[in-house]
């Protein structure tokens, strides 16, 4: 590899990036941060996320739940057969991923499915929303062993309703938001906060998307993995990070640093509700993936598996940094889902 040409790419991309929003601002004046964080992790060309630049693992920019190997999607794949039985073992069962990355979830719960419930696995469609072009070619590359049972839409808005199961997994708190008295300016052609006044609701893309997410799913559930506060708890952290390093401000390697903010579930819970969905449980990961172990524990067969398990589930890595939002539309809840059975009270917990 010419690293000296890499390098230079990268250099000249982010300058461009950079020059597009510095020039944005001078022209409109101070933007929100909502804009901002779009243009830097979504821009069409340059953004973080839309270029493919996003790098995850221990090598990358960050470590998640599919990191770990293949166990988190072989349990969640028990989860989901668990859901298509309760709502009687249909004909027609679909499970809708957003945020993707490049399919690894994806190709773990359908090998494990077909491998394990071969009956489930002749009914399942899987339906990932994708819009950047490159992202879904390392996907389609994934999964290419599935053929046509992976079928691909550009947005929630070109998906038909379907009955079966929404998942995402760290997709909500990549989604931009507005920041409580803060826009971006500049100051000497450098990105600064700006104290105004902002009335908007701060999270706004997050509640839209679940009205969206909600108009789609005929019956069936809504998976949530992320990370956030109850509402009573909530207070505004937004991160960003690159080569597993934090830094104080989002405007450092603009286009080549993830940038997240922490999520309200309590606003989550309440769009759903509105948007005729009920809640099922709300926990924290930990809990959750320990009773879907309850339920199904021949899955944590091997010594690779008990290990990773132990990343998935220990609380100063993954297991109390990921919470797990369930909510539902026409589904009998009079016995909680498995990774629910050890949730507490999610009413009480999120103060609804």
């Amino acid at each position: 590899m010419d690293v000296r040409g890499w390098a230079f790419d990268v250099f000249r991309l982010q300058t461009e990036l950079v020059q597009f929003i510095r020039a944005e601002i001078l022209e409109r004046g101070p933007q929100p941060f909502a804009w901002f964080m779009e243009q830097a992790l979504y821009h069409p060309e340059h953004g973080y996320y839309s270029s493919d630049r996003a790098a995850i693992g221990r090598r990358g920019d960050y470590f998640t739940n599919v990191s770990v190997g293949p166990l988190f999607g072989e349990l969640l794949a028990v989860q989901f057969a668990e859901i298509w039985e309760r709502l009687g073992g249909i004909d027609n069962f679909a499970i809708v991923e957003q945020g993707a990355h490049h399919g690894e979830f994806a190709r773990d719960v359908l090998q494990l499915t077909q491998r394990r419930c071969p009956e489930f696995f002749a009914v399942l469609r899987y339906q990932i929303v994708e819009p950047f072009p490159k992202l879904q070619a390392q996907q389609t590359q994934t999964l290419t062993e599935f053929g046509e049972r992976v079928q691909w839409r550009k947005s929630l808005d070109e998906l038909e309703p379907f009955v079966g199961v929404h998942f995402s997994n760290e997709l909500l708190d990549a989604m931009p938001i507005n920041l409580r008295d803060k826009v971006v300016g500049l100051k000497e052609d450098q990105f600064v906060f700006v104290g105004l006044a902002n009335e908007q609701i701060t999270n706004q893309s997050q509640l839209d998307w679940t009205q969206r997410v909600a108009s789609r799913l005929q019956r069936g559930v809504v998976l949530i993995f992320d990370y956030g506060f109850p509402g009573s708890e909530f207070h505004e952290v937004v991160q960003v990070r690159a080569q597993h390093q934090q830094f104080d401000l989002p405007f450092e390697q603009i286009g080549e640093a993830d940038i997240t903010a922490h999520i309200n579930w309590t606003d989550i819970a309440e769009a759903g509700e509105k948007s005729g969905l009920r809640l099922a449980g709300f926990t924290d990961q930990h809990h959750f993936l320990t009773g879907i172990i309850s339920a199904f524990p021949e899955i944590i067969a091997s010594e690779k598996s008990k290990r990773a398990l132990q990343t998935l589930l220990h609380p100063e890595m993954l297991g109390r940094s990921f919470q797990v939002l369930g909510l539902v539309k026409d589904v009998d809840l009079a016995v909680p889902f498995s990774g629910f059975r050890f949730a507490r009270q999610p009413r009480a917990v999120l103060g609804l």
